[in-house]
């Protein structure tokens, strides 16, 4: 499958291109931003940014789509996407620090939910926070998205385990909160 453009208010969810990478390493070589993330590492550097752009691919399947999100006016702002987990399929999302704040991720991350369910068929899918991240929680809360239960999850940026609150969102609760 090809991935589709998904379009907001002001945002666009796109396939991640090449000239992603300047602002992509950009944003993500703050340590606020990749501090908040799994597999990030810090310092995030141009070179990182090419070879995760090289590993994307327009046609794939839902549980490994990712997205590039555009803001209008600014272009490129951050990133949501989807890879397989251990019990399903995954999201992941971020935004560059001058974006955040403004509903945008919350905006991108209600688009990338809706498609992959109506372009699925997954019972549900999974994410989490780490526990100091009450913005990316709160996101997950608007969703529909409930705490399963906490673990242990290596963050490559801090260079440790750092406790994460795990969350899920079921195929039923989404259907339900659209009616």
């Amino acid at each position: 499958m090809i991935l589709p453009v998904l379009e907001g208010r002001n945002i666009l969810l796109r396939a991640p291109r090449d000239d992603d990478a300047i602002p992509l390493a950009r944003y993500l070589n703050d340590y606020g931003v990749s501090g908040n993330l799994a597999r990030v590492p810090f310092p995030y550097h141009l070179a990182d940014a090419k070879a995760w752009l090289r590993s994307r691919r327009p046609d794939t399947t839902p549980d490994d789509a990712n997205f590039s999100i555009e803001l209008e006016g600014s272009g490129y702002v951050g990133h949501i996407g989807f890879h397989p987990g251990a019990r399903g399929p995954v999201i992941g999302y971020w935004l560059g620090r001058p974006f955040w704040g403004q509903g945008l991720m919350s905006q991108a991350a209600q688009l990338c939910v809706d498609w992959f369910f109506q372009t699925s068929e997954a019972p549900a899918i999974y994410s989490g926070a780490f526990h100091f991240n009450a913005a990316s929680l709160a996101i997950q809360g608007k969703l529909g998205f409930t705490e399963t239960s906490r673990s242990w999850l290596l963050c490559l940026a801090r260079g440790a385990e750092v406790e994460h609150i795990d969350t899920k969102l079921t195929l039923g609760v989404w259907k339900a909160r659209r009616t």
